[in-house]
């Protein structure tokens, strides 16, 4: 979650309701700087809030616990020998970052994870397992199996050298233990393996032929002069109604790359987990984002690296967890309970501070302590910023400009984003101010304070040092950071932007894989943070890792602005449902979708389809009281919006009760169920309403896994329709189903119009995330496969 946990969030709204009203003031009227001096004031006499939050930490333990990887590895056996290779996987990998560095357990957690990547395929990473395996000491005696495997391994990837190699190795080590009868299993294994590795190199696989439109196009780049990551069609504008804002200094053609920016600092948001009550002592074996995606360049994790200090980092490789130990986590390490309760905004605002050195946080502090008032007036805000002869005109005097007059992904221009202080409630900005404070005297409590401060060299950084000073009272030093942290965490309401990845549903194991996007991280994009709001955007944005790129969604002529959507969509809310949504970014939407139905007065389209109709007649109710009547006259009925709303919440829960049913394969169950769902629903909603989509949708699924293609086929055209009318034919919504579409036609052999969905599709994605997507890729990859089928099979379908 972004915010802290509800009961610190309680705790410190308690406090609040209880100050003398003249001091309330003071701290909803402070500065950043004058808000952390009062912070700590409080704090230092409040020691029951402090002890209250270590209590809270206990909730969301980090430490490394022995007897955890115990039962994670236990847990794994049980699965991998029940066949359930991923589930196993998944367990050893909890079990290893359980285990203490240098243990005997941990090479025994990787032996073991190894075993289950082989039978997954993945030989790659298999190798790479058996070799951490024996780094960390793996017993000699077990050795056998672990050379086994790793010769099957090489076998499979096609390194015959390498496999003999190592079948010499396992040879001599069975002959000198002098066991035989301890190794007979492994003799056989042995033995079967020498006869595939003769085989192979008798007959050597052919290699497979490369297709080459599969690679997909490459996309022309010109990176701006002024502005770092930007395209060179772009320019930076600055006037005090829009602020900092891109505008289209060309035309801009649709699927054009505008924007490729890495995240300056990015926080994985941990996901869903139960977090364990006071006493409690089980462990949870459910997989979140903290164990599906390396820590810090977010790549999904097949076989992950655990942190040495903690349990909770993993990463998809040794080079990105010494990349992050040197950069932050020797920070972080031993503060992980305190940042999952504080929650990922306070994470973002340590990380961020962390990266961009004290030196460079130290200047920007004092720097804006000598305009401390003009930070909250944007015309005035210019003053400090460079104005030398030789910067462009367009971004001279532009907020967050190096002296050079370039706008580049950088901590100054973070640091010029706007906290607007004075907007946010009084209890808001007090939550955030303790909660810096707290995690401030923690750095100094737990003795790294010089890591935070830069004043360490690498070879001190393993180890926190004992504390000298008091926590009573934060150095002069860890004031200035914390007060850096809290201005990041009043920005990150505004300028947050959520890495989404595209996740699968369900298992991922049926011919036709279901995604939807899902938050993954919170970042801060000092380039991406100059695109303003519209309801109605002319830009998409995607991820890879922790970059993003912005792309045209159609055509922007230039001289035009380059717009992004914040979250409220004019095809997904309705004018009211936006401004109220938008208010948390302190401005009122005037882009062209909200002015037409402010001042038309006309319901919005969204609106219209997604309402109620008349149970008896199907026409639309209408009404904007409690009681909605049809909207045909010749009609009468009238029905309460409470009961209607019920009806619609109970008809949600009928549906994911049949998808429960899907995913435990009772796939007749769920149709049934779907079925009667669809049945109800058609005399209370709109024939457009959106969940009417999502019902053919599901439909559609079920019927593909029992490979029921035509059928299955059926009902997504008809949740396509509906998805067409919401979202618009060029949607990235349309995409998505018109990629299921594929696959299920695919599947079906349809191959005629398997190829007319697949271009289509494709012209729609290769727009929303460019021609190298993995979308496009798969899709070229279908479309490969259906060209080289013989001609009179092509005629026939």
């Amino acid at each position: 979650m972004a915010l802290p946990v509800a009961e610190w969030q309680g705790r410190t709204a308690r406090l609040w309701a209880a100050l003398d009203p003249a001091l309330r003031d003071r701290l909803a009227a402070a500065s950043l700087h004058d808000a952390v001096r009062l912070g700590c004031d409080l704090l230092r006499n409040k020691e029951e809030e402090e002890a209250a939050l270590v209590q809270l930490c206990h909730r969301a333990p980090t430490d490394k616990k022995p007897e955890a990887a115990s039962w994670y590895r236990e847990q794994g056996n049980r699965e991998f020998k029940r066949g359930q290779y991923q589930a196993a996987l998944r367990l050893y990998s909890k079990a290893a970052s359980h285990e203490l560095p240098g243990s005997l357990e941990v090479s025994l957690c990787f032996a073991n994870r190894s075993a289950a990547l082989l039978h997954l395929g993945l030989f790659e990473d298999c190798l790479e397992d058996i070799a951490r395996a024996e780094s960390h000491g793996y017993p000699d005696r077990l050795l056998p199996k672990v050379l086994l495997r790793k010769a099957e391994c090489l076998l499979c990837l096609g390194r015959l050298q390498d496999a003999q190699d190592v079948l010499g190795v396992l040879e001599s080590k069975i002959a000198l233990d002098g066991l035989m009868t301890t190794h007979l299993t492994r003799l056989k294994k042995l033995s079967q393996l020498k006869v595939k590795l003769g085989e192979n190199k008798r007959c050597p696989e052919p290699a497979r032929e490369e297709h080459g439109g599969i690679q997909g196009k490459s996309e022309i780049w010109e990176e701006n002069s002024i502005i770092s990551g930007a395209s060179s069609s772009l320019s930076l504008s600055f006037n005090a109604q829009r602020g900092r804002h891109l505008v289209a200094s060309q035309d801009i053609e649709p699927g054009q790359s505008l924007v490729k920016e890495e995240a300056f600092v990015s926080v994985l948001c941990p996901g869903e987990s139960l977090p364990l009550q006071d006493g409690d002592t089980a462990w949870d074996t459910r997989a979140t984002n903290a164990d599906l995606y390396c820590h810090r360049c977010l790549r999904q994790l097949l076989a992950s690296v655990p942190c040495q200090g903690c349990s909770y980092a993993k990463y998809c490789s040794q080079d990105c967890a010494d990349v992050a130990w040197q950069q932050y986590h020797r920070t972080e390490c031993s503060l992980g309970a305190l940042l999952l309760t504080l929650g990922v905004f306070c994470h973002v605002a340590l990380r961020t501070v962390l990266l961009a050195g004290f030196a460079e946080v130290n200047r920007l502090v004092g720097w804006s302590h000598r305009g401390d008032k003009d930070l909250q007036n944007p015309e005035a805000r210019c003053k400090p910023l460079s104005e030398a002869p030789d910067a462009g005109a367009g971004s001279r005097g532009v907020p967050g400009c190096d002296s050079n007059g370039r706008y580049q992904s950088s901590y100054q221009a973070l640091f010029h984003l706007l906290p607007h202080t004075e907007q946010h409630s009084p209890e808001h900005k007090f939550l955030c101010t303790l909660s810096v404070v707290a995690m401030c005297k923690q750095l100094q409590a737990a003795g790294l304070e010089a890591a935070v401060l830069s004043q360490e060299s690498p070879q001190q950084w393993s180890k926190p040092k004992i504390c000298e000073k008091t926590s009573a009272e934060l150095s002069p030093e860890l004031k200035t950071v914390a007060e850096a942290m809290l201005r990041h965490v009043l920005q990150l309401q505004c300028n947050a932007q959520a890495i989404t990845v595209m996740q699968e549903l369900g298992p991922g194991d049926g011919a036709v894989v279901d995604k939807k996007p899902v938050r993954l991280a919170t970042a801060f994009f000092p380039v991406l943070s100059l695109l303003n709001h519209s309801c109605c955007p002319n830009t998409s944005v995607s991820f890879s890792g922790t970059a993003a790129t912005v792309r045209a969604s159609q055509p922007i002529p230039s001289g035009q602005e380059v717009l992004h959507c914040y979250g409220p969509h004019q095809c997904r809310m309705r004018v009211a449902e936006r401004q109220q949504l938008l208010s948390q970014y302190f401005f009122e939407c005037h882009c062209r979708a909200c002015l037409e139905e402010l001042e038309s007065g006309v319901k919005s389209v969204v609106s219209i389809r997604n309402s109620f109709c008349c149970p008896k007649c199907q026409a639309q109710m209408q009404g904007e009281e409690d009681t909605l009547c049809c909207s045909n006259e010749a009609c009468a009925t009238s029905a309460s919006r409470e009961n209607l709303s019920g009806r619609l919440q109970d008809l949600q829960q009928q549906i994911k009760k049949a998808l429960d049913l899907l995913r435990v394969g009772k796939a007749d169950q769920a149709i049934k169920m779907l079925l009667k769902c669809q049945m109800d629903a058609g005399n209370f909603l709109s024939p457009e309403h959106l969940l009417m989509g999502e019902m053919e949708d599901h439909l559609a699924q079920v019927y593909a896994t029992l490979g029921k293609w035509q059928e299955a086929a059926r009902h997504l055209k008809k949740s396509i329709e509906i998805v067409e009318m919401h979202h618009g034919p060029s949607s990235v919504e349309t995409g998505h189903e018109l990629f299921k579409l594929a696959q299920i036609l695919f599947n079906g052999f349809a191959v005629s119009e398997a190829l007319s969905t697949i271009q289509r599709a494709e012209g729609i994605l290769s727009v929303h995330f460019g021609p190298q997507s993995a979308q496009i890729q798969e899709l070229q990859e279908m479309k490969a496969c259906l060209s080289e089928l013989p001609r009179n099979i092509l005629q026939r379908t």
